[in-house]
């Protein structure tokens, strides 16, 4: 009977852990998502939340939105383009969507709910961490 109690309570702690690992992760998204942009990755979930994120900047900024397709083509080439000039630099503003600027879009979108930091796009958004 002891032995069966201290069986559950060792179990139960376990799963607390690791529940509780699990949780405490940084909000960011991948750090094996494929890169995004020409020569890459052009269509599906992954274009979809660039351009869902690039929105979040542009409206802050004032700017029309993108359509959010999930086609990479010029529109969405130059809205990352516009966005990396602006958080990244010019000399690196290549549009293509690596760690770098991933991780630039999910930090900027922090209060998006749906495709931020803590949202669906994890996955799909290449970052650092």
């Amino acid at each position: 009977m002891i032995k069966k109690s201290i069986r559950r309570g060792l179990v139960a702690a376990a799963a607390l852990t690791l529940s509780t690992a699990a949780l405490a992760g940084t909000a960011q998204a991948s750090t094996t998502a494929p890169w995004l942009g020409y020569n890459h990755v052009t269509s599906g979930t992954g274009v979809w939340c660039v351009q869902h994120l690039v929105n979040d900047y542009r409206r802050a900024s004032g700017q029309d939105p993108i359509d959010e397709d999930g086609q990479w083509g010029p529109q969405t080439d130059g809205a990352v383009r516009n966005f990396q000039q602006v958080s990244l630099g010019s000399s690196q503003a290549d549009g293509i969507v690596g760690p770098a600027t991933g991780s630039k879009l999910m930090n900027y979108s922090w209060t998006d709910s749906a495709a931020g930091p803590d949202g669906s796009c994890q996955p799909y958004v290449p970052t650092y961490s």
